[in-house]
């Protein structure tokens, strides 16, 4: 007599998608402008998926949002696709308070990480911003041209304003946020570009969103202060990179310093996965209180060593010179404080290793090795 197998299980059912960020910048300054001005942005994505949301936010004071619309980038401020309408509970434009954010309705736009949308947006007043240039290949003109689909003429601008977040609704996945000072904004000389930051290429290598919510000049009671405004109003977020403290290096007693990084990791854990980053390597201070800089620097990352393992990715063991921790690499550091490119690649890389290690897998769909970086040179 011969029996039939016991069927097993069925497969579980593929999640539902969700919506999680592919761009995201916290803009903690602000720029105001008088007059309707259209401002289009070229901005790499880092998520895979078949709609999009899109977050603003305002400065200092109040901002009327005009009109908005979203393409695939050409070049030279002009669109390689039709202009698709982004509204606001069905309307084409929002007014907003000082410092609000608001977030549109989803717009049905495919898109895959690696590609860099064309955010064309009307306004008037002020508007959140960066403090330094980081989407090159951006243009700002005064008057309404946001569904214009040539170049949009005016202005190079390159400072990042207004737009704060692109969500990508796409099979859930591993996202990121990188939290830190310039070196994790990407400051170089300040006519920079986000997809040179080790965060940008790193997720790009992982085939995984690491979103950037660095703020130059930023140390460890900002990022407490502005944290749930700047990092934890996104969705979707699972994990959290930390390199945060060379700002906070000189004047603060070592053990104030570490309880801050308690306390932020503490503040984050409900949120997402926390990961921390040793400090890189120091050449100067200002104010001759170069041997307490240095000081502090090395009770810091052994503090992180010793207190946060296995979640440390150690940024200053792959970034100082063979002879002292307290000099880079030749070659990769701009000013003895900030990596140059090279330096974030170097970075970059040691994100991958260590996450890559963890069990972090690309987004279904999504094309690791794939970066704007790389690719911008021969965008249409």
């Amino acid at each position: 007599m011969s029996t039939e197998p016991e069927p097993g299980p069925p497969p579980p059912a593929p999640e539902p998608p969700l919506f999680q960020p592919g761009f995201h910048l916290a803009l903690r300054w602000s720029h105001a402008v008088s007059g309707t001005t259209t401002f289009r942005l070229r901005v790499p994505v880092s998520r895979t998926g078949q709609r999009v949301r899109l977050a603003f936010r305002s400065g200092d004071g109040s901002l009327v949002l005009r009109r908005v619309t979203a393409a695939r980038a050409g070049s030279e401020g002009s669109l390689a696709s039709e202009p698709v309408p982004v509204t606001f509970s069905g309307s084409p434009g929002v007014s907003m308070a000082a410092r609000t954010r608001v977030v549109s309705d989803p717009v049905s736009f495919p898109i895959r990480s690696g590609d860099e949308l064309a955010v064309s947006f009307e306004v008037e007043g002020q508007l959140a911003a960066s403090s330094i240039e980081l989407l090159p290949g951006s243009f700002m003109r005064p008057g309404s041209w946001a569904s214009t689909p040539g170049p949009l003429g005016g202005s190079a601008w390159a400072v990042p304003v207004g737009l704060a977040t692109v969500e990508v609704e796409g099979p859930p996945s591993r996202a990121f946020v990188a939290l830190g000072d310039s070196i994790t904004e990407g400051y170089i000389d300040g006519h920079d570009d986000l997809r040179d930051t080790w965060a940008f290429r790193a997720g790009a290598q992982l085939g995984v969103p690491i979103v950037n919510a660095g703020v130059s000049g930023q140390g460890f009671y900002d990022a407490l202060r502005l944290l749930d405004g700047e990092a934890l109003t996104l969705s979707g977020i699972t994990d959290c990179i930390i390199l945060l403290g060379t700002n906070d290096l000189t004047g603060t007693p070592d053990s104030e310093l570490q309880a801050q990084m308690a306390e932020l990791t503490e503040r984050l854990k409900p949120f997402c996965r926390t990961w921390v980053g040793t400090l890189l390597p120091k050449e100067l201070a200002a104010g001759g209180k170069y041997e307490e800089v240095k000081a502090s620097r090395v009770a810091m990352n052994t503090w992180i060593r010793t207190h946060l393992q296995p979640d440390v990715i150690d940024f200053e063991a792959v970034m100082h010179a063979p002879d002292s921790v307290h000099r880079f690499i030749d070659g990769l550091d701009e000013d003895g404080v900030h990596p140059n490119a090279a330096g974030h690649r170097v970075m970059a890389e040691e994100v991958v290793r260590v996450l890559h290690a963890d069990g972090v897998r690309p987004q279904e769909g999504s094309a690791p090795g794939r970066s704007a970086a790389t690719e911008r040179g021969s965008q249409p």
